[in-house]
């Protein structure tokens, strides 16, 4: 027993020190990063501010060298500041640095607690709690230079390289999450754009997973500080009210930017090493499964197995990353979000958040509500909602009545009118859809299709070829006589056409005459939109269309496609995201045939019409010039 807690203490001691040897070497990197940069600043000083910053050196120096001069840690902390030269910033910074840097360790959780809890006879607490005090203002200008406008991009990137280090050092070496959290306060509590600072930020620092979960949870407790705010300023007056919904919209935007650049954890496999800002992350859940490797007694060998390289449990990290993202996303997504950032969202809510979510269901009331606005929202919207439908069981009973209203002819002029329509073509795609659903949508389409462009007409073919394949019951719709059995239909349904106030319909008693169409293409219910009494005289018209690729293609529509083994569905694709340029391109590079040329069999005509066509005019050129006034 002694011999095997021998062995854990060792490895225990040489997996330490691997990760502090790494932290020196990141530290030593980071230090001649900032030095270079600092040499690239104090290459632009003058006369003037080349003294100051060889008395700033100096004052670092001696800060460094004896403790008998901590008193320039003041002096040093008034360079600090945006309005400071960008030379005399870094300099003092790098000095405040490596003097916090031996000292973090050692200082009290809060000056405030320190002093009040201490003896005032102590001089080496009150000494500490006076350091204490001089890195809280430290922070404090730090913070303030990071989001000031006047400071320089550079001076920028190193304040948030300190402050950063500081957060990997200033809890004991842990996560010093509560100076994160001021961090990104600071940044999208701003009124400063913040993009390089935010870029920089992702670039950096989001690869480490400890720095993403204690994002998802600041991001999480700021979303829920401005929606009690949004609400409680409802009573504002009209000024401030527009400089409040301005500065939401800007907080916003620059949450969405943090949570859009954040990888997703994803399927780590059990033996990849996750990188870590600092250590100690979720040391706690750690030591708990530690406790019970030894209590459970077969599952050990499985449970170390599950232990990443850098001794955190991956089964834990995985589930309480999966848990941070989700409340992060929904409290973000509970916000007013501005109209460019709702449609983006909408764009990638599938892909980049559906995902990764612990319970995907919880987005239905903000799709729903989304796909309820109409228009391009929904459009949108449609993405999230079907793989909710398809993937998750939501049960939505309205869908495809507000699917029916979105096929209306601007949509085939939309920016992302391609994914609606293969998303469309995959919502019918069921066979167990009843055949008045498949008939309406078929017959809307039909009707679509003599007022949109060229390449809304192709789709719009590609889609009734599908349907007509996969439901063979509306084939009817595509030739139909009026015969006695229609007749017979109608009189049956002039008794149950009643409308939604008790009346008759209007249209009834023109049921039986030829060339009615009884398809209702105002109303939004599929159910009661008569598509199956009607027919699709309107592709019928397409042959006879002036764009020659929309003529030959309805001819696929002639080859009876009910019988599936010898036709094929068309891909949607191909024909979703097509213009007049591409309809222009494809019908260049086609090769014809036949070429249509004059044939000239007796003689070459003389002019363009012949008099016995026009008696009386004549149509040759006399030769004459007559003259030009001029006025």
């Amino acid at each position: 027993m002694a011999h095997k807690k021998t062995k854990t203490t060792a490895a225990t001691t040489t997996t330490t020190t691997g990760i502090q040897k790494k932290r020196d070497k990141r530290s030593i990197s980071n230090l001649k990063t900032k030095k270079a940069k600092t040499a690239a600043a104090a290459a632009t000083t003058t006369g003037d501010e080349r003294s100051q910053l060889d008395h700033v050196q100096q004052l670092g120096q001696q800060l460094l060298s004896s403790k008998a001069h901590t008193n320039n840690l003041h002096l040093l902390l008034t360079y600090i500041s945006p309005s400071s030269p960008p030379s005399l910033v870094v300099e003092s910074l790098l000095s405040l640095q490596s003097f916090f840097h031996l000292h973090i360790s050692t200082l009290p959780a809060s000056s405030n607690g320190a002093a009040a809890n201490s003896a005032a006879s102590d001089p080496d607490v009150i000494y500490r709690t006076w350091l204490r005090s001089k890195f809280d203002d430290l922070v404090k200008s730090l913070l303030h230079i990071a989001v000031s406008p006047l400071s320089d991009e550079l001076v920028r990137e190193i304040v948030l390289d300190t402050l950063m280090e500081f957060v990997q050092l200033g809890n004991g070496e842990k996560f010093y999450s509560a100076l994160y959290h001021k961090l990104i306060q600071a940044i999208i509590c701003s009124s400063l754009e913040a993009e390089f600072l935010l870029e920089v930020l992702a670039s950096k620092y989001f690869k480490y997973v400890d720095v993403r979960y204690f994002t998802f949870i600041t991001v999480e407790k700021l979303c829920k500080t401005l929606e009690s705010n949004n609400s409680s300023g409802d009573k504002a007056g009209i000024k401030d009210k527009d400089d409040s919904k301005a500065s939401l919209e800007c907080s916003i935007k620059k949450i969405h930017f943090i949570l859009s650049h954040i990888p997703p954890l994803g399927n780590v496999a059990e033996n990849d090493a996750i990188e870590m800002w600092s250590k100690g992350f979720l040391s706690k859940e750690g030591d708990q499964q530690e406790d019970a490797k030894h209590t459970e007694g077969k599952n050990k060998q499985k449970k170390r197995e599950k232990i990443t390289k850098n001794d955190v449990p991956l089964g834990s990290v995985s589930k309480k990353m999966k848990l941070k993202f989700t409340k992060a996303w929904m409290s973000f997504l509970r916000l007013p979000l501005p109209l460019d950032v709702y449609k983006e969202v909408l764009v990638n809510l599938h892909l980049e958040v559906i995902p990764y979510l612990s319970n995907p269901v919880m987005l239905c009331d903000f799709l729903t509500r989304s796909y309820d606005i109409g228009g391009v929202v929904s459009v949108m919207a449609l993405s999230g909602l079907f793989i909710l439908m398809t993937k998750y069981g939501l049960e939505y009973p309205n869908f495809y009545e507000k699917l029916y209203a979105l096929l209306i002819p601007s949509i085939f002029m939309a920016k992302h009118r391609a994914k609606f329509f293969e998303l469309l073509d995959s919502c019918l795609k069921s066979p167990l859809l009843p055949a008045y659903l498949a008939a309406a949508f078929t017959k809307k389409l039909s009707r679509l299709s003599l007022a949109v462009p060229p390449s809304g007409a192709l789709v719009i073919i590609a889609l009734i070829h599908n349907l007509l394949r996969r439901h063979p019951s509306i084939n009817c719709l595509v030739h139909r006589e009026i015969g006695e059995e229609t007749n017979k239909d109608d009189t049956k349904t002039k008794q149950e056409s009643v409308s939604s106030d008790g009346n008759a319909g209007v249209g009834s008693d023109v049921a039986s005459e030829k060339g009615v169409d009884l398809f209702n293409n105002e109303e939004r219910d599929p159910l009661r939109s008569k598509a199956m009494r009607s027919s699709l005289w309107e592709i019928d018209t397409l042959r006879h269309h002036y764009c020659p690729p929309v003529s030959r293609f309805v001819l696929s529509l002639e080859n009876d496609l009910t019988v599936r083994a010898k036709t094929a569905e068309v891909m949607i694709d191909d024909f979703s995201s097509g213009s007049y340029a591409t309809i222009f391109r494809e019908e260049m590079r086609r090769r014809v045939k036949k070429v249509p040329l004059a044939d000239y069999a007796k003689a070459t005509p003389t002019s363009l019409f012949s008099e016995s066509e026009f008696p009386g005019w004549s149509f040759k050129y006399d030769g004459t010039n007559e003259e030009v006034k001029t006025f």
